[in-house]
C-alpha cells in the first residue's frame, strides 16, 4: 500500500527556490489533494507551464 507523505509548504518553496525555473503553486486548505480539489486551475497552470 502506498502511502502519500506530506511536507511543510515551507520546504516545497526551498525546494522551488533551488530549481531553475521551479514554479510553485500552494492551493488554499488543500493538503496533498490539491491536484484533484483544484484540478482546473492545475491543469491550466501546468499547460501554462509546459507551453514556456
Amino acid at each position: 500500500m502506498a502511502h502519500a507523505r506530506t511536507v511543510p509548504s515551507k520546504n516545497s518553496a526551498d525546494l522551488a527556490r533551488r530549481l531553475p525555473n521551479a514554479e510553485l503553486v500552494i492551493y488554499p486548505d488543500a493538503g496533498h489533494g490539491g491536484v484533484f480539489q483544484f484540478h482546473r486551475q492545475f491543469v491550466e497552470t501546468a499547460l501554462e507551464f509546459l507551453e514556456r
